[in-house]
């Protein structure tokens, strides 16, 4: 791995990483020097390819910068910048340690470590996804580079579309988020544990999910919550159900096995396919029973599925979103 560097812009095979001098970032013609920080660079292989960045996260957190993307992150309370340009990801921050932990979370979120070989080898001939398999080689499930994140805004967008959700999610970023240099990063959960209902409500947040957020955001600040496992302690918080769970663990762990069923993208679409009538809606364990056949990759299969541009008529077997409908989910 290349040791850190302060040249003003490191060169390698996937592009210009944008960094200013002395680990400071590139803003369109201004530099922002930042004497003792350390910048860390990777040049990434793959491991399927083809690999492409995805586009700028709708709550404005991850930027385009050129042909890449930069993101503040915190390690901590420590603030890390990422940049990304094709597969030439580089980090700064104060230390070493947490400049590496950036890379691994950004390298986390564009899904650049995931091997899909398997995924491709069995379904890019697929009967209901597999033109757009074909298609869309590149694709990876989205994800956000923090689980915390995901939850967070998970709960923002329980039974609302998704303009209505962004819009809150900016809200909080505005009101609760961490500002360095020109970026913002999310809220952490020590922060929204500390805040009021009243204070999430004035960002658009209905009474029962702002409670149910600072309620969550305190079980993680304390360290309470086993991503890794069943997420049962989350489960048991009011308003928090098996679709906001789902969520977490498809974007924000990268669970490619798991689809968030209960999201009405989902239930309608499956419902389509199953009975043939565009309007019919699924239940949650027809949207299961669909993606089973997909397994372990039933979330990756979900992501192109709201891709396919043409659907088959009615599947005479097996029982996110749209996108040209609101996307709305329960909790």
């Amino acid at each position: 791995m290349p040791a850190p560097s302060a040249r003003g812009e490191e060169r390698g095979r996937g592009g210009v990483v944008p960094w200013a001098r002395a680990g400071g970032h590139a803003v369109r013609g201004r530099d922002v020097p930042r004497a003792g920080f350390v910048l860390v660079r990777e040049v990434v292989t793959p491991r399927w390819a083809p690999f492409r960045l995805g586009p700028p996260s709708l709550d404005g957190l991850t930027r385009r910068r050129g042909t890449g993307l930069v993101r503040l992150l915190h390690v901590g309370d420590e603030p890390v910048v990422v940049a990304v340009s094709g597969t030439v990801f580089a980090a700064r921050a104060a230390s070493e340690p947490a400049a590496r932990e950036g890379l691994a979370r950004m390298r986390h979120a564009t899904g650049i470590d995931d091997d899909l070989a398997g995924f491709h080898a069995r379904f890019r001939e697929d009967a209901v996804i597999g033109r757009a398999v074909r298609a869309n080689p590149e694709l990876r499930a989205r994800r956000n580079p923090d689980p915390w994140e995901t939850l967070m805004w998970a709960i923002t967008e329980q039974l609302i579309d998704m303009p209505r959700a962004i819009a809150i999610q900016r809200r909080m970023i505005g009101a609760h988020g961490r500002l360095f240099d020109t970026l913002r990063d999310s809220p952490g959960a020590p922060a929204i544990a500390r805040r009021s209902p009243a204070e999430l409500e004035a960002c658009g947040l209905h009474a029962k999910r702002a409670l149910a957020m600072i309620k969550a955001a305190r079980e993680v600040a304390a360290g309470r919550i086993d991503w890794e496992g069943d997420l049962a302690r989350l489960l048991a918080i009011r308003e928090i159900g098996t679709w906001t769970a789902e969520m977490v663990q498809l974007h924000g762990l990268g669970r490619l096995d798991v689809v968030p069923a209960g999201d009405l993208g989902y239930l309608k679409l499956v419902g389509r396919l199953v009975t043939g009538r565009p309007k019919a809606i699924a239940d949650e364990a027809e949207v299961r029973g669909f993606f089973a056949r997909y397994a372990p990759w039933a979330g990756l299969a979900a992501s192109y599925l709201i891709r396919a541009r043409t659907l088959p008529g009615p599947l005479q077997a097996g029982t996110r979103w749209s996108a040209g409908a609101p996307r709305r989910a329960a909790a």
